[in-house]
């Protein structure tokens, strides 16, 4: 095994295991629970699950994984504010496409050659990644691991005794 692919090994471990125990906590919060803010004043469970879902949908163009599976959740889970959509899908359902887009990532993260994982994303402009080529694939998924933990920490606060 390279030093490369202990890295991704190490990046892509970190990425199931949050994606698991996020997994495991919706799977345990009851609806109403899902409904509360995690704090007064802040998102509630339903928006962040809608939220992570987009924003991991989303992956799937920055990588060149394809077209996202699910672009109708982004306008209203990561644009519009909690709240301020009045029809969002069922917790249910959001609850599948959670599950869905996270199997198409991990299925297509396992098909990933190691150089794969150093190039440019999406997002990135050849000419930038020139100057800065770190900001890889890779990365992206680093990124949105830290962005899940963050807000797998929030969601922590709708498992009130």
């Amino acid at each position: 095994m390279t030093k490369d692919d202990i890295i991704i090994k190490m990046v892509l471990d970190a990425w199931h295991t949050h994606v698991k125990r996020t997994d495991e906590l919706f799977t345990s919060l009851s609806e109403e629970q899902m409904m509360q803010e995690v704090a007064p004043g802040r998102n509630r469970g339903i928006y962040l699950l809608g939220h992570i879902t987009a924003v991991h949908d989303k992956i799937l163009p920055l990588l060149g994984l394809g077209e996202p599976m699910y672009p109708e959740l982004y306008e209203a889970f990561v644009v519009s504010a909690d709240k301020t959509v009045p029809d969002l899908p069922s917790i249910a359902h959001l609850k599948e496409q959670w599950k869905t887009i996270n199997t198409k990532l991990s299925d297509c993260f396992a098909d990933f050659k190691t150089e794969e994982w150093f190039e440019r994303h999406n997002a990135l402009k050849p000419e930038e990644f020139d100057k800065e080529p770190h900001r890889n694939k890779l990365n992206i998924v680093l990124n949105r691991t830290n962005h899940l933990a963050d807000h797998f920490g929030q969601l922590k606060f709708l498992k009130r005794p």
